[in-house]
């Protein structure tokens, strides 16, 4: 996980005042990865660094600190000795008090690197930043040295285009939208198609044709293709084959797979560029309920799956 500027504006904003708790680093088994991070409020909690007694501890120790008025604090946590949990390892939990004032002192770049404790910026933060300048180079995990904490700025690695506000749609946002460096816009006929709350981070468009916005999408987009109307369903496959994509997926099943190639086929579309939308998406041994649909293609998402062309010849989901 990244540092979020907006994203951070937008919770201090929502919560008022707040405390950022980060897995710095870790050591052995633990309940989460470095880079996990959850958000504390005095009446609010977002997030989540694992649960269990370290999260309990964590969630108190950051209220304390909110109310103490300190920027930050760094705290080593061996989880058996300390809490008694079973995990066996340890982590590194950075506590860093947030508001609007904070925010807008912080220089963003490639980087966000900043002191917890109020420390002149040691020698080796100095190095790691000017080899991101000079050379690119970005830690993947957060860096804490001498009392500074740098982490990346938050840059979505993957954008996804969900063509659909159905029922599967919507499933899709609910699963999809939470996770990290992955920005959603979400594409209908019309406002009444969408639920009353979009989530965060996702942008909403509306097109009486949204076959229209394809011309709009980065070529390197991954596309999720589930409208009401088979008809439409090919359009955005015909436009989206002629305008280039990253990835894409279609839902149906095999009857649906077989008729869209056709049909593609007499557009003029070779069967190599067909091949790559993969239908049906998701995993169909999961099932057909919408839900079941999302997991599926959330995993494959995750492992990088999600533009594979599968041989499976199941149904995926509405044919």
């Amino acid at each position: 996980m990244s540092f979020d500027a907006g994203a951070l504006a937008a919770a201090v904003e929502r919560l008022g005042p707040l405390v950022r708790v980060l897995v710095a680093g870790s050591a052995g088994s633990v309940p989460r990865e470095a880079g996990a991070a959850m958000l504390v409020s005095a009446g609010a909690q977002e997030g989540t660094i694992g649960g269990g007694a370290l999260e309990w501890d964590a969630s108190l120790r950051a209220r304390e600190l909110l109310a103490s008025g300190a920027a930050g604090a760094v705290s080593r946590v061996p989880l058996g000795p300390a809490l008694g949990q079973c995990c066996g390892g340890a982590v590194v939990l950075a506590f860093e008090r947030l508001d609007a004032a904070r925010l807008a002192q912080l220089e963003t770049g490639p980087l966000v690197a900043r002191a917890l404790d109020g420390s002149a910026m040691p020698l080796a933060v100095t190095r790691l930043l000017a080899r991101a300048r000079g050379q690119g180079a970005l830690p993947r995990l957060p860096v804490l040295e001498g009392g500074w904490l740098v982490e990346r700025a938050v840059q979505p690695a993957r954008t996804l285009w969900i063509w659909g506000a159905g029922h599967v749609g919507r499933a899709l946002v609910s699963v999809l939208a939470p996770l990290p460096d992955l920005a959603i816009t979400w594409v209908d006929t019309g406002a009444e198609r969408f639920p009353g709350a979009i989530p965060e981070g996702v942008t909403q468009l509306i097109a009486a044709n949204p076959a229209d916005l394809v011309a709009h999408a980065p070529g390197q987009a991954e596309h999720l293709i589930l409208t009401f109307s088979h008809q439409l369903d090919l359009e955005l496959c015909h436009r989206l084959l002629g305008h280039g994509f990253g990835a894409a997926g279609l839902i149906g099943s095999a009857s649906k797979r077989a008729r869209f190639r056709s049909r593609l086929r007499g557009l003029g579309h070779s069967d190599a560029k067909i091949l790559r939308i993969a239908c049906p998406i998701g995993d169909p041994a999961l099932g057909k309920h919408p839900q079941a649909i999302a997991v599926g293609v959330a995993a494959a998402l995750l492992t990088g799956a999600s533009g594979r062309q599968t041989a499976r010849d199941h149904a995926g989901g509405r044919g």
